[in-house]
C-alpha cells in the first residue's frame, strides 16, 4: 500500500475503550500515512469510560500502530485532554520519539502554532466534572444507539445519520458553545502572537481564519475519530482537513489484509493492565 507523505498529522478525541470508536477506520487512516510529526491532541484513550471488559483487538492495534511510529522514530506528541487527565501528571515527560505534554508549540514556515485539546474552555469540566464525565456516558450510550440505528438504516438502502449532529443544530446553546470556544481560542492566540490555533475537544472539524479586534489568526480543530472521523495535515505548506471515506481504502484492504497482525498482540503489551493501573489513580 502506497503511503501519503505529510509533515504533520494531528487527531484528538479518538476516545479508545469506548464503544463510539472507530479504531478499525483510524487504524486504515495511520497505515496510509508516512508523517514526519504526529501529534495527539487529547482524549485519545477514555480514561473515564475504561473497562477491562471492553477493549476490542483494533483498539490495541491502534496502540501498537503509535508505539511503532516512535519506534521508528517519528516524533509524537501526546496533548493530554480531559478524558486522559490523569496523565497530566506525568506531563513533560520524554522518552526517545515520545512526548507526553500539556500543550506543543511549534514554529511552521515562520509562523508559531499553538497546539492544545481545548477543555480548559468549557465551563462543565471547570466546575462540575461529574456532569461532564455524565455527560460522557450518555453520549456513548448515544453513539451506540445510532450505530445500530444506521446498520439497519444502510440494510434498508437509506443514507446513515448523525443523532447527536442533528441534536447539536436544533439546540441554540449547542451552536453557541461551539462558536464561543473557538472564538476565545481565538483571542488568545492572537494576544499571544500565535499563527495558528489548533485545538480539539468539541468534536466539530474546522479551518478558517478568524478576526479579533487586535489581530487574526487560522484556527483549526481536528474533529474525532467518533464521528466525523477526521484528522488535520499539513504538507506543501497548507493545512488540510482529511475526511475518513470508506470507499478510499477498500483496494488497499483487500490487497493487503490491512487489520492482519502476525505478532501476538498481548505478549507485547497487556493494555488492560496497564489502563486499570491508570483508573486506579482517580480514587
Amino acid at each position: 500500500m502506497s503511503k501519503r507523505e505529510v509533515d504533520i498529522a494531528v487527531i484528538s478525541d479518538v476516545h479508545l475503550g469506548t464503544y463510539g470508536c472507530h479504531a478499525k477506520e483510524l487504524l486504515k487512516y495511520l497505515k496510509s500515512i508516512k508523517p514526519k510529526m504526529l501529534v495527539l491532541n487529547g482524549d485519545i484513550i477514555d480514561v473515564w469510560q475504561f473497562s477491562k471488559r471492553y477493549w476490542p483487538e483494533t483498539h490495541m492495534k491502534v496502540v501498537r500502530k503509535l508505539m511503532k511510529f516512535v519506534v521508528e522514530g517519528v516524533p509524537v506528541y501526546y496533548l493530554t485532554g480531559n478524558h486522559d487527565e490523569l496523565l497530566r501528571k506525568f506531563a513533560d515527560m520524554h522518552m526517545g520519539a515520545f512526548h507526553l505534554q500539556n500543550k506543543l508549540i511549534l514554529e511552521i514556515d515562520g509562523k508559531k502554532a499553538w497546539f492544545f485539546h481545548g477543555d480548559v474552555f468549557d465551563v462543565t469540566m471547570q466546575h462540575s466534572k461529574w456532569l461532564a464525565k455524565l455527560g460522557a456516558v450518555g453520549y456513548d450510550t448515544l453513539i451506540l444507539i445510532n450505530s445500530l440505528a444506521n446498520w439497519l438504516l444502510t440494510a434498508i438502502g437509506r443514507e446513515k445519520m448523525s443523532f447527536s449532529k442533528r441534536i447539536k443544530a436544533k439546540f441554540k446553546d449547542a451552536v453557541k458553545f461551539i462558536n464561543k470556544f473557538e472564538d476565545t481560542a481565538a483571542e488568545l492566540a492572537v494576544e499571544k502572537g500565535y499563527g495558528y490555533v489548533i485545538c480539539g475537544h468539541i468534536h466539530q472539524p474546522e479551518m478558517r481564519t478568524i478576526t479579533t479586534e487586535e489581530g487574526s489568526v487560522v484556527y483549526l480543530n481536528s474533529g474525532d475519530w467518533v464521528e466525523n472521523l477526521t484528522a488535520l495535515e499539513y504538507y506543501d505548506q497548507s493545512w488540510k482537513i482529511f475526511k475518513y471515506d470508506q470507499k478510499d481504502f477498500e483496494k488497499d484492504e483487500v490487497e493487503e489484509g490491512i487489520l492482519s497482525d502476525s505478532e501476538d498482540l498481548h505478549s507485547k503489551l497487556d493494555i488492560n493492565t496497564l489502563l486499570q493501573k491508570i483508573k486506579l489513580e482517580m480514587l
